[in-house]
């Protein structure tokens, strides 16, 4: 059984993003950056800080403060907050991988193969401009700040891979997923979700194995294998699952769509290709069955509580000691260079799915959150510090990375909540270019 301290964290950790849930609908914004603030605050690296800073003194606007100790009724008031603090319990990082699991679970219940199939000259054009400008854009900008091919490897991936969880949520929530802009976004995700599972194959290689090109390969092949029987699993398995779902009660449909996708993502996982794009496959697969609407309205409760640990996951693990000025500087730089490479490759993308002006600047705007993939790179590059790279260059990406991110997934959300009042200036300004480019030269 769980200690009664466990008990009272998973307790806080609920309430906190109740709270952050609360605070998110009284001021009409998205809740997922809520959810990565309340994350970052209850965490061990703020307020977990509080008891150390007793009798310091703090710099504040060039004063310098020190901090006094409070107690109430004998009782040190910091170090009594400090005690609140949560780490990453295993409860949290388990929940947070279900999070991720069935949020791309459901993005696979919306895209069924023959979907897939229909759209993948799309998906390839779409997916290839995505990934020739922001991995393209990602690989110079890493080298220019770096100076090496493995850093700039890894940073081209950091900054290229958008977060499928963070923007299949965003969809849902604003009631995009059945409009047309659905289409080129959820297919750019798929292109990524793919490139992204052989690519993390070879920096797996390059970073733990020093450069072992064998080792790569041999991965590579794993990996390649686990998608193609994904994808017989997809083709051939729908009539299993369909039987496999025939029930009587609402609670087996529910244990038993949990047990196979988690257990299907937990094996990818263990074999090298992320649980992200085994789930989604498998949501492909319940696609073609009678049971998706039951899957959606009986999962969809389950799939907010663990998506919502996903997010304050984020925010748990990310230090704010870590972003020094240096590490700032580089993270405006990134932002400045690569929401524009997004939303311009999302544009084009909308623009190959033959979707008007309006439609293409919010696939744009969705494709601009960057989220766990870029914190899965990052933590791979901690993981080789010392061997496959050095140690201080994969602390600097690690640091980069989660501020990165931060930033990113707080921007796209905006992006996408409030696209309906930048789209009118945008297409007005792309309406009056055109114009002004046809109309013939006065004499």
């Amino acid at each position: 059984m769980a200690t009664e301290t466990a008990l009272v964290d998973v307790g806080i950790l609920f309430t906190a993003v109740a709270f952050a849930g609360i605070l998110s609908s009284w001021i009409d914004q998205s809740v997922i950056p809520f959810y990565i603030i309340i994350g970052m605050v209850l965490g061990s690296n703020v307020l977990g800080e509080l008891p150390a800073l007793a009798g310091t003194d703090v710099g504040i606007g060039g004063v310098t403060v020190t901090v006094p100790e409070v107690t109430i009724g004998g009782m040190d008031l910091l170090a009594a907050l400090g005690g609140l603090a949560l780490g990453e319990t295993d409860f949290i990082v388990v929940g947070a991988e279900i999070g991720i699991v069935l949020l791309l679970f459901f993005l696979g219940l919306e895209f069924n193969l023959d979907r897939l199939l229909a759209s993948r000259d799309r998906i390839g054009k779409a997916g290839s401009v995505d990934l020739a400008i922001n991995f393209g854009t990602g690989l110079v900008f890493g080298y220019l700040v770096f100076g090496s091919f493995l850093a700039a490897f890894l940073t081209a991936g950091i900054v290229y891979i958008s977060s499928s969880a963070i923007i299949t949520k965003s969809l849902i929530d604003l009631g995009w997923i059945a409009n047309d802009e659905a289409e080129p976004l959820l297919g750019t995700l798929v292109y990524e979700d793919l490139f992204i599972a052989v690519y993390l194959t070879i920096a797996s290689a390059l970073v733990l194995g020093g450069g072992d090109v064998g080792a790569a390969a041999g991965q590579i092949g794993i990996a390649i294998g686990v998608i193609l029987a994904l994808l017989a699993l997809v083709t051939f398995g729908t009539g299993f699952f369909q039987r496999f779902l025939d029930a009587d009660t609402n609670e087996f449909i529910v244990v038993r769509a949990l047990g196979v996708t988690i257990l299907v993502a937990g094996i990818a996982l263990a074999l090298g290709v992320s649980e992200a794009v085994a789930a989604f496959f498998v949501g492909m697969t319940f696609s073609s069955t009678d049971h998706v609407h039951d899957l959606e309205r009986l999962l969809e409760p389950l799939r907010d509580a663990f998506a919502a640990i996903f997010f304050f996951w984020i925010g748990l693990v990310t230090d704010p000691g870590l972003f020094t000025l240096s590490i700032l500087g580089m993270i405006v730089a990134a932002v400045v260079v690569t929401t524009p490479t997004k939303l311009v490759s999302g544009f084009l993308g909308g623009r190959i799915y033959g979707l008007d002006d309006r439609r293409s600047l919010r696939v744009g705007f969705g494709m601009a959150t960057r989220g766990e993939f870029s914190l899965i790179i990052a933590s791979l590059a901690l993981s080789g510090a010392g061997s496959g790279i050095a140690a201080e260059t994969a602390q600097t990406i690690y640091a980069f990375t989660v501020g990165y991110v931060l930033v990113m997934s707080i921007l796209g959300t905006s992006l996408m909540q409030y696209s309906s009042r930048i789209e009118p200036v945008v297409v007005s300004a792309l309406e009056r270019r055109r114009s002004g480019a046809t109309e013939p030269v006065q004499e």
